[in-house]
């Protein structure tokens, strides 16, 4: 899905147009995810007393940028409706060390039954939403967007392209349905760049974006010369990304990508190409410390 545009009728929702999550996807997921953890029942939970109740504190060890609260209430919510989560942050919100985000109150066995898969969408989503937050500083003030991949954890792909959202970068295409990436072996099997560029078209239905991917600067002016709109600069160095801005001439979308780190990304953006692509942004995630804690 390149900029959140190309969303087909079987495409799953990344999120609302006011940037909330779509509940119904939320509640899916966190079905599955508690059939993971919970399955015929939750053994420990079962020295609790039914009739007990508590109350948690939910407090951040890192400064992060929260995402995944539709998840972690969800995740409480099927449980016991009568568990109620209150927050004191929103997604895309950042959060200092010892900040208290929430507080979490119902019936004992609920909330420690429900704790460790909450904690796994909040924790994982907020660490994909701070990496995003990095990069997206990284390049701040450069007219140049950072998208994801496809590189993203299986089963967590909805999830982790709504927190790239939160984290203030953009979304590439969701998946092989809804925008066409032409690659080197697509290439090679096609015959050509014009020839894998004129089947493309073919295919492609309304709305559609087709990107190539080339390696060269030689390959790039084919594509050029073959009408390509958007064309993706596989590990490109940065003279050479310099000189594809050039060759270009604004006739085609360039977007840098493979490789990009931290360290790297502000020069890329600096050779003038429109969009980065970034895997790490997704693929190189670390969980966000936090901790949930019953109190008095």
């Amino acid at each position: 899905m390149a900029d959140s545009k190309q969303e087909t009728a079987a495409s799953p929702r990344v999120a609302r147009p006011s940037g909330h999550p779509d509940l119904r996807l939320v509640e899916t997921q966190v079905r599955a995810a508690l059939e993971e953890d919970v399955g015929s029942g939750d053994l420990t939970a079962e020295l609790v007393p039914r009739d007990q109740r508590a109350r948690a504190e939910l407090i951040t060890r890192e400064p992060a940028v929260i995402c995944g609260c539709a998840w972690f209430e969800a995740a409480f919510r099927l449980l016991d409706p009568g568990i109620a989560v209150r927050w004191e942050v929103a997604d895309g919100d950042r959060v200092r060390p010892g900040q208290r985000l929430a507080l979490i109150e119902g019936p004992s066995a609920g909330l420690l039954t429900g704790e460790r898969t909450a904690m796994n969408y909040l924790q994982t989503l907020s660490g994909t939403a701070t990496r995003a937050a990095e990069f997206a500083a990284a390049v701040a003030g450069l007219p140049v967007q950072v998208l994801d991949t496809r590189k993203t954890l299986p089963g967590l792909r909805v999830q982790q392209k709504y927190a790239v959202l939160c984290g203030g970068c953009h979304n590439q295409r969701m998946g092989l349905y809804d925008a066409i990436l032409i690659k080197e072996n697509h290439i090679l099997a096609a015959g050509s760049i014009p020839a894998a560029l004129k089947a493309a078209v073919a295919a492609a239905g309304a709305g559609v974006e087709i990107q190539i991917e080339v390696e060269s600067l030689d390959d790039l002016q084919t594509a050029l010369d073959g009408g390509a709109e958007s064309i993706l600069l596989d590990n490109f160095a940065l003279g050479d990304l310099r000189l594809a801005v050039a060759m270009s001439a604004g006739r085609a979308r360039l977007e840098a990508s493979g490789g990009i780190t931290l360290a790297t990304i502000r020069a890329i953006a600096e050779t003038g190409v429109d969009r980065i692509s970034v895997g790490a942004l997704t693929k190189d995630v670390t969980a966000v410390d936090l901790s949930m804690r019953f109190v008095g």
